[in-house]
């Protein structure tokens, strides 16, 4: 049987992404951050979360010894962090500044391969931090990448549909076209090999808009050449699947699904086990620890489940599990935090708050340059240095992860979603509308315009032209809820 045993409820926006690593756990989100947890009671390490992406992070994953952890983001990036201390080991700048959408680092840590919105494909030196090869996969996204067992192949899948088969060298070995209507979402190698003197196999998941899992058999032939064999179609799930992981033995396939559904698989025979039924919203990410009976899976719900696999699973559909709650948004009492919106605060109320928050040393220096909510949520780390004059590393490190903290609880506070701006998660002032259908605040998507490439912040694909219309019926909806709230 399969059975939660807790659900992480810390990040203040959709979990995109979760990864294991022989002791720890990391999800990363659409708040811009990364979090860790250790596993073997899922509390949350010192150092996390670690804040370093401007945007969200689409993809993490933990290097095989477990001692870093990469994060790629909408702002064109690729981080890797110590998991000793938590900082920023190097900064990998995605070729094109495309948003990255995926990351995957191979099982002998030699390379990190990074994909792009615009198809773009970077092949990274891991222990050197340097830039290798690039190529492109033309008019796509590459939202899917896999390492084989061996690491010397990986796979692609894209927003187009189809499965790549690439070489270090970056050289195309094979296309699966149309692997998947509508597009691919995900995909995983299985860890095991399969070889005799004509064939090498491997067997590769992945699961797209088309509502279904595919396992492949993946053939490399003595003649060098590779052939793709569709082996099971599982159907599982009733609404496109967005994610699929192999558990480290091979035997079981877990899969999630915009229809809120995790799906566990007997993997060798294309049996559906069981179906998990916690989730509110679309089911992002999941995967299997290494080295414990577990599953994470995380959500466009903002939690992150824990699920336990015990033994003996007995091949019928699985009943949702009750829930078992560690952590949750807290309500904050403080006097300053009581005005919902940050940005009506006065002078003394961003005062209160330094205080409340341990920031005292701040406080004169606050006052005297007049700070106001509006100039609060405007500071970076450069003006704090340049024209506030803080010196101090930690206290600017300090103040900036407590505002981030005021940003998020827009997220919590009952705030409609779509009142907040995506590229910023801010309340919004000045919404305008994009070529892509969405709404923006006018200052956010003008800059990300003049520095992305065009490209669309929700769909990443380019805009057709960067005409912004003022949202006036928007903005009205937004003035009468700050005026009922």
């Amino acid at each position: 049987m399969v059975s939660l045993i807790c659900t992480i409820q810390d990040h203040r926006d959709d979990v995109n992404w979760c990864a294991f690593s022989t002791q720890l756990l990391a999800t990363c989100s659409g708040d811009k951050t990364v979090r860790v947890y250790n596993t073997q009671d899922f509390s949350e390490l010192a150092f996390s979360p670690l804040e370093g992406h401007g945007y969200s992070v689409h993809c993490c994953c933990f290097s095989p010894c477990g001692q870093f952890l990469a994060s790629c983001s909408t702002d064109a990036t690729t981080l890797v962090w110590s998991m000793v201390t938590g900082e920023i080991e190097a900064v990998l700048q995605h070729p094109g500044r495309s948003p990255v959408r995926i990351c995957v680092l191979s099982p002998d840590s030699t390379h990190l391969v990074s994909g792009a919105s615009d198809g773009s494909l970077a092949l990274w030196d891991f222990p050197f931090k340097q830039l290798r090869r690039t190529s492109c996969v033309s008019d796509t996204t590459l939202v899917a990448c896999s390492f084989s067992p061996c690491s010397q192949l990986f796979v692609t899948g894209s927003t187009y549909g189809d499965l790549r088969v690439w070489d270090l060298d970056l050289n195309q070995l094979h296309a699966e076209k149309n692997a998947h209507d509508l597009g691919v979402t995900c995909c995983a190698f299985a860890p095991n090999i399969l070889s005799d003197s004509q064939v090498v196999q491997f067997h590769l998941a992945s699961c797209g808009q088309d509502s279904h899992v595919k396992i492949w058999a993946m053939n490399k032939l003595s003649s060098g050449a590779f052939r793709m064999q569709l082996l099971h179609t599982l159907t599982g799930q009733s609404a496109p699947v967005l994610t699929c992981a192999y558990s480290s033995d091979g035997q079981l396939l877990v899969s999630g699904s915009v229809d809120k559904t995790v799906t566990v698989y007997d993997a060798k025979n294309a049996v559906l086990l069981y179906t998990l039924n916690q989730h509110e919203r679309y089911v992002t990410a999941c995967s299997f620890s290494p080295t414990s009976p577990l599953i994470a899976t995380g959500s466009m719900d903002k939690t992150v489940n824990i699920w336990r696999v015990e033994d003996g699973c007995s091949g019928h559909a699985g009943k949702p599990m009750p829930d078992s709650t560690v952590t949750a948004c807290q309500a904050s009492t403080s006097a300053g935090r009581s005005k919902l919106l940050v940005s009506d605060w006065s002078e003394e109320d961003v005062a209160v708050w330094l205080l409340e928050e341990g920031l005292e040393g701040l406080v004169d220096t606050f006052r005297s340059n007049n700070i106001d909510g509006i100039e609060l949520l405007a500071l970076t780390k450069d003006t704090l240095l340049s024209e506030l004059h803080i010196e101090s590393v930690g206290q600017r490190s300090k103040f900036l992860r407590k505002v981030e903290e005021l940003k998020n609880a827009l997220v919590c506070s009952g705030v409609p979603d779509e009142f907040l701006c995506p590229i910023t998660r801010e309340l919004m002032r000045e919404p305008v509308l994009a070529a892509d259908g969405y709404s923006y605040e006018r200052e956010a998507i003008t800059m990300w315009i003049n520095t992305r490439n065009r490209s669309s912040p929700m769909t990443n694909l380019p805009l057709l032209t960067t005409l912004l219309t003022p949202n006036h019926t928007l903005k009205m909806a937004i003035a009468r809820w700050r005026t009922n709230h």
